[in-house]
């Protein structure tokens, strides 16, 4: 079962909408039992890293979702999604991310305009499963103020201003910066080949 985990925002009704394109069927989740059901997750973002990680420990769900991933489940974070895997943000000092990556989500520099928003290009590193038959530098939809730094697990960078982590990939996890679902064709494919993970 792959399970769109709903924590009360976040773009829910695109992630749907591609799922549903795609020919998938799917639950929306909101607490501990729906997670240990699914066989794939998916934590779709948008807002505020603070609100989303309140969020989560409202509904008592940090834990099951760290356990899960650390278990094996594919797991997907879109945008803010992507960003909780880390230790924390700028945008939330006091807010502690799901730590299951080193470093921490900074604002664009002062110089840039933000949000970064609009079509923006990948610079893969080659041997993403996500990427498969994708070009390297495909162009995907971005709307974002802050980044996830590049680092090991990072299997595609984008720059704007400078360069920050887009798609990053390790094992059962994965995490894209960009909306998949708002960016046509390459962003069906970047579904497509995640739900279809053995």
């Amino acid at each position: 079962m792959i399970a769109i985990f709903d924590y009360g925002a976040g773009n829910l009704r695109s992630v749907q909408n591609t799922l549903g394109a795609l020919g998938w069927t799917y639950d929306l989740v909101r607490d501990r039992q729906g997670l240990e059901k699914a066989t794939k997750i998916i934590l779709p973002g948008v807002g505020h890293f603070g609100q989303m990680m309140r969020a989560l420990d409202q509904m008592q769900v940090r834990d099951a979702l760290i356990e899960r991933i650390r278990a094996g489940v594919p797991f997907l974070g879109i945008c803010l999604g992507l960003q909780a895997l880390f230790e924390g943000s700028e945008e939330a000092p006091e807010a502690c991310g799901l730590d299951l990556y080193e470093g921490t989500v900074r604002r664009f520099p002062a110089a840039a305009r933000v949000p970064h928003m609009g079509w923006n290009q990948l610079d893969a590193r080659g041997g993403s499963r996500l990427l498969a038959g994708l070009d390297p530098h495909a162009f995907v939809y971005f709307a974002h103020s802050y980044y996830a730094p590049a680092i090991a697990q990072t299997a595609a960078t984008c720059t704007y201003s400078l360069s920050y982590t887009a798609v990053l990939e390790s094992g059962n996890t994965f995490g894209v910066q960009f909306h998949p679902e708002k960016s046509g064709p390459a962003g069906l494919r970047v579904v497509r080949n995640f739900v279809e993970l053995p």
